[in-house]
């Protein structure tokens, strides 16, 4: 309104003066919406000098995101103008406005789906230069004048938690000299009244007093059941947050009567499943919950603030095997029944999928979702807790879990405006893990990497560290090199709140400012839940042949429901007989549901996404994945266009990028192997699948193939996929550069491939045997994940693969592991139903149907695909558009195509083979002239499930005395061949001979000469 005014008497300089301040004015408007900074709004906006340096840093920054200059360049600008560096940074800044709001629509149509902006990059938002706090008149001063007090302070926020009464043992102590008040010329007996404004609040509007006071103070606040790490935090606007709310948190919090009887209720519920336990099931290995009970508080009020209070929709778990089982048939409501029909030696899975190759799982790593009802502005609606099925390797179901927290926020995002559903509104993840594994497994510092990255970030993941202070029967100190089990999380700055479970109130009120600071700032924080194991490792195990110490005083304590029970009935919240009536409906709510277990039969799961997702049979069948030819010449064109204000492509790219897939797609000849991908991904966008492709480096490519997004070279931080734009109504795109890891980013994508069928993720290696850092994922999620848990998922694997001398490390994708991990059997045809499907395409056709058959088959199994590196390029290897259109499919077998159907009776030897090997030996062939001539080359491109009858009909034109042999570029100890022959001999009838090198310790030979040499042998006794 007062740019308008300007507008109507002033000239244009004073126009952007005033659009500028008006930003100004909007820019502190927004920052000071916490509630630390409306206290000295009102102050802060009367005073002009603040005013004016809040403005002129808001502006900078702004003029430099608009100008992409430096901040040196608006000094130099105001030197050259003679006017001060505010005033030429805020008419740059308004210049920016004005430039922005002349932009062509269609410009900023780009410009909406650009990498860094939502369409491509969900929730992220580039990092806001950090702004100096302005405090309020008269702080900075008082600090100066009460130093040595304000230094106190400071210590405590920093080091008292060293000295904080976390431990519910007790047995351990730790000094904290640093504050020490000698240190600071401060004396306890010192009446003198100090001015304490801007170094602690006291509450109630108390600006002085002692020193004693300010110690009392601190004492109560930072040395109690509670201990806080947060001055490591990134910045200052978030240790100023911390401190604020925690002081006030702390001395002014309470829990009503109701919220202590309910968190009394669970803790009761909790400790009489695992006496009932004990006493019907006293062999089996529960790894129950007793002396860490108060987990369940700390989840229940999670829920309860998170989902009433903050609008969180979903939570998504993960968590190992102690406390499991109370948990879920606690809080998250599991029919104890289905536990106990397990013990008896039954199945968890309905009984119409035991006949579909599942196995099962043991009883700690069952799961369940629930609708839990919440209160608070949400009241009379329900959040929902899902618990993500877990494998016994400690840990690696957390990038899984995050992995789906982000698909699940995406696919909320996508039905709703971006303005009113940010990253974390609506999910959050919640992380639980143990002291002894979150400090040694590597999984979990590859997950925290995923923190702040754009493509992985989920708004903030809280982390609860069930902390036993003992591994297995390794003491903490003998068990990590960092004082505390949290300490990992300092890589990432998460602020840590060190609570005694001991004391379920604190713990509930540890959960309530961890929740409140991941939703302010949308980063993880971490609550390090101090507790013990009454039992040891599990209940069978014997603790004190190795702690002595710690298990006697174990022994003499009370339980944390007994003694909370005793704290509650003392102070008149619960009654002691109401408390009994909760045990004797716990134990027999239990032994009613033991009594009704052998007539249990489990049910199928609730309607859900996946309802209408069949499970593969076990017939082997062929989907059509063609595509119109007008559709694929739409998208490859769209693959490579770019905006049309300005954008620079590279000029190489622009070549032999952009302009030679323009001219393949026009010809509809020799496409290739990215192009035939783009088409793939493009064709599902349009039909309304979401495509993700996650990796190190996989937007441009390992072998800088794909370019799948194009940097601006003029503005290096714009980028855009060109893919996401193909029509207004399509699916989306999303290419993610990974962090170097393997594990973490494979467990994450299968997380994403957890939640919406309609969702492609792809994980692609540099190199196929960067698997190796990944098997744990692969061996307990991706290959038996179906089995063990009736989950279905569509992941692809896309692994470099090829013998092309680099070496022992970058040249095999360890195809025999993958294809000894299938349940594909020997003596029996293969089905869809096998677990992992295999590939070893050799044409971009091949690739571009394998990619939409994952998505265009009713059901849903993992692939993976030995990807080319050498045939990228090769010309050999190209597709016309006539082998993706209309009618075509994927080909698990494919014929050589050089011979003739009249000469194949005088074919004497068939060469199977797979991969890029096929091309050498053609080549192989046409320079040998005719002594070769009568060597047929069949490509195995499917290798699981074994497409036997394919080929059995392709090896039957050929006479019944041509010899069939399997050659492969890999040593003979690895490879398919060991997969492959015992198939031909059992169901096809022929005996197959193995040609190739010899076996090996290492995958691949790193001498040059001697590489070679293999090559030509091999190449010999092809020919022979």
């Amino acid at each position: 309104n007062r740019s308008v005014k300007f507008a109507r008497t002033s000239s244009l300089a004073e126009l952007r003066f005033a659009i500028a301040l008006a930003c100004a004015f909007y820019h502190v408007r927004t920052r000071m919406r916490s509630p630390t900074s409306c206290a000295r709004a009102k102050e802060v906006t009367h005073s002009r000098a603040h005013l004016v340096q809040c403005t002129a840093f808001t502006m900078l920054a702004a003029a430099r995101r608009a100008f992409k200059e430096p901040a040196t360049a608006a000094a130099a600008a105001a030197a050259r103008g003679g006017v001060s560096i505010r005033s030429a940074t805020m008419h740059a800044a308004a210049a920016s406005w004005l430039r922005r709001a002349a932009v062509r629509p269609a410009v900023l149509q780009h410009a909406r789906r650009s990498y860094h902006q939502e369409r491509n990059c969900y929730g992220f938002r580039q990092p806001e230069p950090e702004i100096r706090q302005i405090e309020p008149a008269g702080v900075d001063k008082n600090r100066i004048e009460n130093a040595n007090l304000f230094r106190l302070a400071s210590a405590y926020r920093r080091h008292a938690h060293k000295r904080a009464a976390v431990d519910p043992l007790g047995i351990d102590e730790y000094p904290a000299f640093e504050m020490d008040l000698a240190r600071f010329g401060l004396d306890l007996k010192d009446p003198t009244e100090r001015c304490v404004t801007g170094i602690v609040d006291l509450g109630g509007g108390r600006t002085h007093a002692t020193t004693a006071e300010v110690v009392a103070h601190l004492e109560r606040t930072y040395c109690g059941a509670i201990g806080v790490e947060f001055m490591h935090a990134e910045t200052e606007h978030e240790r100023d947050w911390f401190k604020a709310r925690f002081e006030q948190l702390r001395n002014e919090t309470s829990f009503s009567a109701e919220e202590r009887r309910h968190y009394a209720k669970l803790l009761i519920e909790s400790e009489v499943f695992d006496q009932f336990m004990q006493k019907r099931f006293g062999q089996v290995k529960r790894y129950g919950a007793e002396g860490a009970e108060s987990m369940h508080v700390a989840i229940a009020e999670m829920v309860s603030y998170g989902g009433g209070v903050q609008g969180i929709r979903e939570f998504v778990m993960s968590m190992p095997h102690r406390g499991r089982l109370n948990l879920l048939t606690g809080y998250m409501q599991l029919d104890p029944t289905v536990l106990f029909h397990k013990l008896q030696g039954n199945s968890e899975l309905p009984e119409g999928l035991l006949g579909r190759k599942l196995v099962g799982d043991v009883i700690s790593h069952l799961t369940n979702s629930v609708d839990v009802p919440v209160a608070g502005a949400r009241a009379g609606t329900t959040s929902h807790v899902s618990m993500i099925p877990n494998p016994s390797h400690l840990e690696a179901a957390n990038p899984v879990a995050v992995g789906k927290a982000r698909a699940k926020q995406m696919f909320i995002a996508a039905a709703e405006r971006p303005e009113d559903c940010k990253l974390g509104d609506r999910v959050l993840c919640l992380q639980i893990h143990g002291d002894a594994a979150v400090t040694a497994q590597g999984v979990v510092t590859e997950t925290f990497g995923f923190a702040n990255l754009p493509h992985y970030h989920v708004g903030g993941s809280v982390h609860l560290i069930v902390n036993n202070q003992v591994g297995f029967t390794t003491p903490a100190a003998r068990g990590r090199s960092s004082r505390y089990a949290s300490d990992v999380g300092k890589m990432i700055n998460a602020p840590v709140l060190h609570v005694n479970g001991d004391q379920p109130d604190e713990v509930a009120l540890a959960t309530r400012m961890a929740m409140e600071y991941r939703h302010r700032f949308r980063r993880d924080v971490i609550i390090d839940l101090y507790c013990f194991r009454r039992w040891g490792h599990n209940e069978l195990d014997d603790p004190s042949f190795t702690q002595p110490r710690m298990y006697e005083h174990i022994r003499k304590r009370n339980s944390v429901p007994q003694k909370y029970q005793d704290l509650l009935v003392a102070d008149g919240t619960l009654g002691a007989d109401e408390a009994a009536a909760w045990r004797s409906a716990a134990y027999e709510r239990l032994a009613g549901c033991l009594e009704a277990a052998p007539a249990y039969r489990p049910a199928a799961a609730a309607p859900n996404k996946w309802s209408g997702v069949p499970f593969a049979t076990s017939a082997l069948t062929t989907v059509e994945t063609g595509v119109a030819l007008d559709v694929l010449r739409r998208v490859g064109e769209g693959s490579v266009a770019v905006p049309d204000d300005g954008f620079t492509v590279h000029p190489r790219l622009q070549k032999s990028h952009v302009d030679s897939r323009l001219r393949k797609l026009k010809s509809g000849r020799n496409l290739d192997w990215a192009t035939a991908e783009a088409l793939a991904f493009g064709s599902l966008l349009l039909e309304g699948r979401f495509v993700r492709i996650s990796g190190q480096d996989v937007g441009r490519g390992t072998f800088s193939h794909r370019h799948a997004m194009l940097v601006d070279q003029a503005q290096g931080d714009r980028t855009v996929l060109p893919l996401n734009s193909l029509a207004e109504e399509q699916g989306r795109l999303e290419v993610a550069n990974s962090h170097l890891s393997e594990f973490a980013v494979l467990g994450f994508e299968y997380g994403v491939s957890f939640e919406n069928p309609d969702t492609l993720p792809i994980w692609e290696a540099q190199f196929g045997d960067f698997a190796n850092g990944a098997q744990i994922v692969i061996d307990t999620f991706v290959a038996s994940g179906e089995a063990k848990w009736g989950r279905q998922s569509g992941l692809v694997i896309s692994l470099p693969h090829g013998y092309d001398g680099a070496g022992p490390e970058h040249s095999s994708a360890r195809l025999e592991r993958f294809l000894q991990l299938t349940d594909s059997e020997i003596n029996r045809a293969d089905g869809d139903d096998v677990n992992l499907h295999v590939i070893n395409p050799t044409t971009p056709a091949q690739i571009f149907h394998a990619l939409r058959r994952q998505m265009c088959r009713p059901f849903r199994k993992p692939l993976v695909v030995a990807a080319p590196k050498t045939l990228l390029r090769l010309s050999a290897a190209t597709s016309t558009l006539d082998h993706m259109g209309p009618g075509t499919h994927f080909h698990h077998v494919l014929d050589d195509p050089d011979v003739a159907d009249a000469d194949r009776p005088a074919v004497r030897r068939v060469a199977l083979c797979s991969g890029k090997l096929y091309y050498e030996l053609a080549k192989q062939r046409a320079d040998r002239g005719a002594g070769a001539g009568d060597v047929a080359l069949v490509r195995l491109e499917q290798l699981s499930p074994f497409p036997a009858a394919d080929l059995a009909r392709v090896l039957d034109a050929y006479g019944p005395d041509a010899e069939v042999v399997w050659a492969q570029e890999e040593q003979q100890n690895a490879g398919a061949y060991t997969f492959v022959a015992p198939r031909v001999r059992a169901q096809l009838g022929r005996d197959l001979r193995y040609v190739g090198r010899g076996p090996l310790a290492a995958p691949a030979i790193g001498i040059g000469k001697l590489h070679k040499a293999e090559v030509a042998q091999l190449y010999d006794d092809v020919f022979a």
